[in-house]
């Protein structure tokens, strides 16, 4: 199988006019040829953190603040989930899901309420869907040992200390929210030795400096944080820092569009097109270890292809830049996964 157009390669994304060879559901080799495509291939995206259960309730909640919004466990998110049937949630959630994989979503790391039962309910919304959800189940240690790991709310929520040393034994992902209202849950939650942390919108110096030294990727969720009046992840530091990779959070808040998130984060900070790119691609397909994110040779051929000459693209003198800051699900002509 070929994917031809130009090219998004490698790490930097740099455009190389040429095809994609794809066997076995894997990327043999990135050739440079003369083509007539006027496609863009590059990765499909990895949205490093997603809470897909909200889908039963987009756009509720208008005015509320963050802890009215979803702090557990009576958070309005957490009555709605309560209320609502495993169908109704199940069928939302593959909704979500579905729109996702569609438009060039490869995987979500999700965040799953309502312990082993949620877990369920999202495998089952998946089924037979080209995303891959990697699931974090909440709760409780059984929830985490039917999922991919565990996804903490917040240390100032509860202790996890038991939760986290179960997580490690079974060799599974620890994710932790963390500094997104204030500072003060930030230290507790680096002492859990998370696999990651996520918002980390109110880091003070001395938080800067552990996340750099003990390398703790960072999920950074802007439009969630404006949206809930936490204010704007200071992108710049963290990326000098670590790791750090995007997520689009709630869809009560939210589409879960890595487009969106992308031109947000590239308008609303001063990230370079391609760390924002990156932010989309490989690295969250690093913290959430998979093998996609990248198009390279021995990669997963998990590729999203827009359309360069649509009357959106067309003109685009910097391919990578055009892609973060103005493409768009209508773009989209193929996903490969």
């Amino acid at each position: 199988m070929y994917v031809e157009g130009t090219i998004l390669a490698g790490r930097d994304f740099e455009p190389v006019e040429g095809r994609v060879v794809v066997e076995d559901g894997e990327i043999a080799a990135v050739e440079e040829a003369a083509v007539e495509s006027e496609n863009v291939v590059l990765p499909a995206f990895v949205n490093a953190h997603t809470h897909i259960g909200d889908s039963i309730a987009k756009e509720a909640g208008a005015g509320l603040s963050l802890d009215e919004l979803v702090a557990p466990p009576d958070g309005l998110k957490h009555r709605l989930l309560r209320a609502a049937s495993h169908e109704e949630k199940v069928e939302a959630m593959r909704r979500s899901l579905r729109l996702m994989a569609s438009t060039g979503t490869a995987a979500c790391v999700e965040f799953r309420e309502g312990g082993v039962d949620g877990v369920e309910a999202i495998r089952e919304a998946g089924a037979g869907l080209a995303i891959d959800p990697v699931v974090l189940g909440r709760e409780t240690a059984d929830a985490m040992r039917a999922s991919d790991g565990f996804g903490a709310s917040g240390a100032r929520d509860a202790e996890f200390d038991d939760l986290r040393a179960e997580t490690r034994e079974a060799g599974k992902l620890f994710g932790i929210h963390a500094g997104e209202r204030d500072p003060h849950d930030v230290d507790p939650a680096l002492d859990l030795d998370p696999d990651f942390v996520v918002h980390v919108v109110h880091p003070e110096p001395s938080h800067l400096d552990r996340i750099e030294a003990d390398e703790v990727p960072v999920v950074v969720c802007p439009r969630s944080n404006l949206v809930t009046g936490v204010g704007v992840p200071p992108l710049r530091d963290l990326l000098d820092r670590t790791t750090v990779a995007l997520g689009t959070d709630n869809v009560m808040l939210n589409s879960p569009s890595m487009f969106r998130e992308m031109e947000f984060a590239s308008k609303l900070t001063d990230a370079t097109a391609t760390e924002v790119l990156r932010m989309a691609t490989a690295n969250g397909a690093e913290i959430a270890g998979l093998n996609c994110g990248v198009v390279e040779p021995g990669r997963e051929a998990r590729l999203l292809v827009l359309d360069g000459d649509s009357d959106n693209l067309a003109g685009a003198q910097d391919l990578v830049r055009a892609v973060v800051r103005r493409a768009g699900e209508a773009d989209v002509t193929d996903v490969v996964y």
